[in-house]
């Protein structure tokens, strides 16, 4: 087992850690349903967590229109989603921030933790310089450069490289369970954080981001 002596880094998924981007995504693609006609209860619920392509589909089938456009067509209808999208986070400021995160990274900085971002978000650098917290993530993993998505443990071993740490000196950060999946499969220590029976494979439990403290991670290591 690890200690937490040996951690020198720490490796963040940005949506559901940091901040919570999933109202704006919902929005952006309620702006698209309605436009294609389509009535779609609860889609936000509906579309959390699965690729802009997958997401695109189940809108399209929930309105019997998946055969209705072209695989040219949907790209396109995907790229219209994600300029809504990129215009509503605009708006965004530290008001987005989750509960404790900015106290969280603030110590991280003061005692001289590494800090990497692993977000397969290609709107990441947007989204912390419009909350403010772009100086805390100057390492950041390029989603471009990936060959596989999460629970593929990719991301997580480019964010301890960033840091110049070995997997095992990091802790990685996450809200899904895809993601703890892929910081075990790194090597890393996983702190999960929402509904501890959802990310039951994670090392470190915590229901919301206001528990994430340095304090509360030692002692949870340290039993």
């Amino acid at each position: 087992m690890v200690k937490f002596t040996d951690i020198k880094g720490f490796v963040f998924d940005l949506d559901g850690v940091i901040t919570d981007t999933s109202r704006y995504h919902a929005q952006a693609w309620g702006q698209l349903a309605t436009k294609l006609g389509v009535d779609y209860p609860n889609l936000g619920d509906a579309v959390k967590g699965i690729s802009r392509m997958d997401a695109l589909e189940m809108i399209l089938q929930k309105g019997g229109l998946e055969n209705n456009y072209t695989a040219t067509e949907k790209e396109a209808l995907a790229t219209e989603k994600n300029t809504n999208y990129v215009q509503l986070i605009q708006n965004m400021s530290a008001k987005d921030i989750l509960p404790g995160m900015a106290a969280f990274l603030a110590d991280l900085k003061r005692e001289g933790y590494g800090i990497a971002l692993a977000s397969a978000s290609k709107n990441a650098p947007t989204i912390l310089a419009k909350i403010g917290l772009q100086d805390y993530f100057t390492k950041t993993v390029d989603p471009a450069t990936l060959q596989h998505g999460k629970p593929d443990p990719e991301i997580f071993i480019k964010g301890a490289q960033l840091l110049d740490l070995m997997p095992a000196q990091c802790i990685g950060l996450e809200d899904a369970a895809a993601g703890i999946a892929g910081i075990n499969a790194a090597g890393e220590t996983s702190v999960g954080i929402g509904d501890p029976q959802l990310l039951h494979a994670a090392a470190i439990n915590f229901t919301d981001t206001s528990q994430v403290t340095l304090a509360n991670i030692q002692q949870a290591m340290n039993g």
